[in-house]
């Protein structure tokens, strides 16, 4: 039955026509997208001016076309170079061109599944120092060309502990905490120390009787440093908690480790047992010197009065001996 005033189509008539436009709609994208490359709009898209990886760990360094376009690797191509810091020579680390695939630094790659989407981003495993340096992406899509660059800088997470000294010491004697962190970069590094006590419930910086030696380079390019906390026992209270702070750029926050030192009674009371000893050899020393100043002086005399024949000190001694 035809509808009065219509077409002369029916419904299940027009069904077909709209079954090819979805068929043929993933087409019109593709030649529409690759329109508007060829047209001059190829750029692609860096992970800003600076991107930070860690040493030893595989890296991505990112380069995408925006959007998500389904490419045809066989009309494209992508070259990686890197500009080594010294010299400043730029040296080529991958290339793929179709068939033509080279990895000129070992382990290099770029995902062929993902760079159909327009992901170009190089892989690196185990990144090394020497490999920090500006990082040049080309990514050809016939005829058009675009390039992106970006800054990559190797960073090393420092290993901090916090103990007590281990040397011998005497109780009166004072003793140091160290505080050690080794194995980062790049070499700056910040080191604080801070004190909580019974009577003091928040932690206090510490801004004396501290040392902090010289940075100390590794074979591997890293970094160590250790700072020194002087301790003075008698002066501490029964609980005392130290810590050491850690700032370093290859951490979003600082890193905090602490140490307890209990204080046991011989340490406590190390400084009044010498003074009581002190005062006590004082003492001593003046009976003594009393004791000198009183017998001396008449021991003499009974010598004088030996010789001479006087029994003067005879009479000092036993006075009911006289007539």
């Amino acid at each position: 039955m035809q509808v009065p005033g219509g077409c002369g189509h029916s419904a299940e008539g027009g069904r077909p026509h709209v079954v090819g436009l979805l068929a043929v709609l993933p087409v019109l994208v593709l030649v529409l997208g690759r329109t508007l490359l060829t047209a001059g709009f190829l750029e692609v898209e860096m992970a800003g001016r600076t991107q930070m990886v860690f040493l030893n760990e595989n890296a991505t360094i990112f380069c995408k076309i925006p959007g998500s376009p389904h490419l045809d690797i066989n009309s494209m191509g992508i070259t990686w170079f890197r500009k080594a810091q010294v010299p400043e020579t730029e040296i080529k680390l991958f290339e793929f061109f179709g068939d033509h695939k080279v990895a000129f630094r070992p382990g290099a790659n770029v995902n062929p599944w993902r760079l159909k989407r327009g992901d170009a981003s190089l892989q690196l495993p185990g990144v090394q120092l020497w490999e920090a340096g500006e990082y040049r992406c080309e990514l050809v899509v016939t005829p058009q060309k675009a390039q992106g660059r970006v800054w990559l800088e190797v960073v090393a997470h420092p290993v901090s502990s916090l103990f007590l000294e281990q040397a011998m010491v005497k109780d009166n004697e004072d003793k140091h905490i160290l505080c050690k962190s080794s194995g980062f970069y790049p070499e700056n590094i910040n080191i604080t120390w801070k004190r909580w006590t019974q009577k003091d419930p928040q932690f206090q910086e510490i801004s004396k009787d501290i040392i902090t030696g010289p940075t100390i380079k590794n074979e591997d390019g890293t970094f160590n440093i250790t700072s020194y906390l002087r301790l003075k026992p008698s002066l501490e209270d029964n609980v005392t908690i130290y810590q050491c702070v850690v700032w370093h750029v290859s951490s979003l926050m600082c890193q905090s480790f602490n140490f307890t030192h209990i204080l046991i009674e011989s340490e406590k009371k190390t400084d009044s047992w010498i003074v009581w000893l002190c005062i006590g050899m004082i003492f001593t020393g003046l009976i003594i010197l009393i004791l000198l100043l009183y017998f001396f002086p008449w021991k003499r005399a009974c010598w004088r009065a030996r010789d001479t024949g006087i029994r003067a000190c005879q009479r000092r001694r036993d006075p009911g001996s006289w007539s």
